[in-house]
């Protein structure tokens, strides 16, 4: 099986803009690609992590990747996907985002003796005069053209300013540039970023005259259309201090079913006949093994297979009934957190970060969704004693699949 067939089973391709050329490209011996990354946080999310693997497949079938590091982009700011502009961030702010990139992506991404490249835009872009950029890349787009770009229409309605309008020329220019210096053939992202991609392809056709393609890949998405990725807590990091691993394990063991599947295909390096073979005979009881193997295999992936098992073993722990695992997410408190010996159940909660306010705490109260110990929790009112710690510890569950171990220092 070839590379681009493996990518249509798994489902990966949403838009390509010249197939037969694209096929012949991934099936060849090797070729140049890059995808961009804009350094908007200090923390890859779950909606880049769909992209790496993509990067990491193509590595591995013989082609070089370009992570491009988006440190003069992210200045401008993409409005894709967004109802507001994005927050400007500062130069300092944007390099530290880009070096936490760089030390995740290498997990994923061999970039010793050239086998893949890591650069950033902001080499070129911050240096260039503006009038000359105008003149040079300006004068091949079409502003018609552009409004009617579904990532500037949603936008329209509540104000796109200028300095956003000229993000798709910045990454058009990108692909220019990768073009020049590295023989860049191909630019790839997630379907939100077609418009984009669409511009850059244009663009170093028009001005270098070569043959140059693009192709996006399915978002990371439910069944819904809803994006993947989000929490409670926020986006889905892969940074273990912004979402430790045994969140990040538990988020993938709770998919619903209708996702398992799907999300096997896509982000899993799981042979694809074995996927397609669970999904035609697979039963009501194969689906928790499903999404078990899910939530490991990526957990794997991103923090180690070590962090995997562990987080495995204390789901296991937990959902098994027994309740108590070191590695199960945990808060400390300590005396000067009580009063009169006691500490009220929804300030507790907000304290574990299981709600994010008194009044959602109240809220999960009332909705019979909290148990301590495995004993519901009735009253707003009810109070957690220091003798409720006589073991050390307590466990609090939210809803039917959230465990917090909260021990007393």
């Amino acid at each position: 099986m070839t590379v681009f067939e493996e990518f249509k089973r798994r489902g990966l391709i949403a838009q390509m803009t010249h197939e037969k050329e694209i096929e012949e490209l991934l099936n060849g011996k090797g070729v140049t690609f890059y995808i961009g990354f804009d350094a908007t946080a200090d923390s890859l999310h779950v909606g880049h992590f769909l992209q790496l693997v993509v990067m990491s497949r193509l590595q591995k079938a013989g082609h070089r990747p370009i992570a491009l590091l988006g440190t003069g982009t992210t200045m401008i700011g993409d409005p894709t996907g967004k109802t507001d502009m994005r927050k400007m961030l500062t130069v300092e702010e944007i390099n530290h985002n880009a070096e936490c990139f760089k030390r995740q992506m290498e997990k994923f991404i061999d970039f010793s003796d050239g086998k893949a490249l890591m650069v950033k835009n902001g080499d070129w872009l911050l240096k260039m005069n503006y009038i000359e950029f105008l003149r040079d890349v300006g004068v091949h787009f079409s502003v018609n053209k552009m409004l009617a770009a579904e990532c500037f229409k949603t936008r329209l309605e509540r104000g796109l300013s200028f300095l956003e309008f000229n993000y798709m020329l910045m990454q058009s220019y990108d692909f220019l540039h990768l073009n020049k210096e590295y023989g860049c053939k191909l630019e790839l992202g997630g379907n939100d970023q077609w418009s984009n991609i669409l511009g850059g392809v244009d663009l170093v056709r028009r001005v270098r005259g070569e043959d140059v393609y693009g192709m996006t890949f399915t978002l990371l998405t439910t069944k819904e259309g809803k994006k993947m990725g989000k929490t409670e807590k926020g986006a889905l990091w892969l940074d273990p201090a912004k979402c430790p691993p045994y969140d990040f394990f538990q988020y993938w063991r709770n998919v619903s079913d209708d996702d398992v599947i799907n999300c096997l295909k896509l982000i899993t390096f799981i042979p694809i006949e074995e996927i397609e073979e669970m999904e035609r005979t697979m039963q009501g009881s194969d689906l928790n093994k499903a999404k078990e193997l899910l939530a490991f295999e990526v957990t794997k992936m991103v923090h180690s297979e070590e962090e995997a098992i562990k987080a495995r073993d204390a789901a296991r722990a937990v959902f098994g009934g027994s309740g108590n695992s070191e590695d199960m997410p945990s808060t400390d408190i300590f005396d000067s957190d009580f009063n009169n010996g006691e500490i009220g159940i929804l300030d507790l909660m907000v304290k574990t970060k299981l709600a994010p306010s008194k009044s959602e705490a109240r809220r999960l109260v009332e909705g019979k969704g909290v148990c301590i110990d495995d004993v519901l929790v009735e009253k707003t009112t009810a109070t957690v004693k220091l003798q409720d710690f006589e073991k050390g510890y307590i466990i609090i569950k939210k809803g039917k699949k959230v465990f917090h171990k909260v021990n007393k220092k």
